[in-house]
């Protein structure tokens, strides 16, 4: 069993905090957990027992604001992961905390209530009402809530018009493209301002394009909105580009957790390194991964950059430079890079 590399975890006070979560398909499963048979793997479980296992003692932690991003190919668990969330499936075992109330612990009266107020799942499938215009799609939450037709209508036609829809409130799902009606389903989502949005693969049925697109959409609603995001997803660029830190899963147990550079930098296994194998680091590492020590007599009246700077952010400053840049975190220097260091990480992702 590989040992699992858990990294960068939040200093604040927790959005979300997952601790020992099991979700076992089959009889008796509860009776599973802390038996030798817990450790069997997967496949040895079910040919013994019978019993499948979706999420094998999952634990983190998501801080407020944070785009918590969960990976893994088909059947690694991460879907059941997020209805365990908001117990659209019951867990096994484990507890799930949001904002300090115990998710796991709720009664179903508490947990309608969550789920209308607190969270919004946006799913691959839009689950759009065909008979109903747009504006009143996004408004179906706030109807079902209870709030007057004035007030949602309101409310749903700021949110069209935050995510790019104004002018097609009163079209109905069936005269719009894949894009325009995933983006109702996330104006839907917005609708009740929750606290936090689980996004369970929604552009994966989409266009290349029309995903690409989708994906900014997210980085500028989070950009101004500032809603705390768990978002699954199976495809390895999309975690890269909207994760403050990911999660990859594999046989309902986690693998690694690192923001994006570290995943890429120091993956924990040869599961994860297959992964980013590919991946063009100079679009990924920052500035972290490839600084060095000045060597004696080098210049220190370069430019300075953060710490943080993506490699191929700091190319031309590097180019530019009659001197190494000095790399900053906050206002101490940890180190510089010339342009031969950043060379050297290019050259490496051509030859890999």
């Amino acid at each position: 069993m590989t040992d699992t590399l858990v990294t960068d975890s939040p200093t604040t006070d927790s959005a979300l905090k997952v601790d020992s979560l099991w979700k076992i398909f089959g009889p008796r499963s509860d009776q599973i957990i802390g038996t030798p048979d817990a450790d069997l793997s997967r496949a040895e479980l079910k040919a013994k027992t019978g019993n499948v296992v979706g999420v094998k003692d999952v634990s983190f932690d998501v801080a407020p604001g944070e785009v918590f991003v969960v990976m893994g190919l088909s059947g690694s668990g991460k879907s059941t992961l997020v209805r365990l969330l908001t117990r659209l499936i019951e867990p096994t075992s484990g507890t799930v905390t949001l904002n300090g109330e115990d998710i796991t612990a709720a009664s179903e009266s508490k947990l309608r209530e969550i789920r209308r107020h607190q969270v919004s799942m946006v799913f691959q499938h839009f689950g759009l009402l065909p008979h109903r215009q747009v504006i009143d799609n996004v408004a179906y939450g706030l109807e079902v809530r209870g709030v007057s037709k004035k007030d949602r209508r309101e409310k749903a036609s700021e949110i069209v018009e935050l995510v790019g829809l104004k002018g097609y409130e009163k079209s109905y799902p069936d005269q719009l493209s894949g894009g325009m009606q995933q983006r109702v389903g996330l104006a839907r989502a917005l609708a009740g301002d929750p606290e936090m949005l689980l996004f369970d693969e929604p552009f994966s049925a989409l266009d290349p394009l029309i995903r690409r697109d989708m994906q900014n959409e997210v980085i500028r609603l989070h950009r101004e909105l500032g809603k705390t995001m768990v978002f699954i997803t199976h495809d390895l660029a999309e975690a890269l580009k909207l994760g403050d830190r990911i999660l990859i899963m594999r046989d309902g147990a986690i693998v690694q957790i690192g923001s994006p550079d570290e995943v890429v930098a120091r993956p924990a296994d040869d599961y994860v390194k297959d992964f980013v194998s590919e991946v063009p680091k100079s679009h990924v590492l920052t500035l972290k991964w490839v600084m060095r020590e000045p060597r004696p007599g080098e210049s220190l009246e370069g430019p300075a950059l953060p710490i943080t700077t993506i490699v191929r952010q700091a190319a031309r400053a590097a180019i530019a430079s009659e001197h190494p840049i000095r790399v900053m975190d906050g206002d101490k220097m940890v180190g510089v890079i010339d342009e031969d260091d950043i060379m050297r990480v290019v050259v490496a992702e051509e030859e890999s």
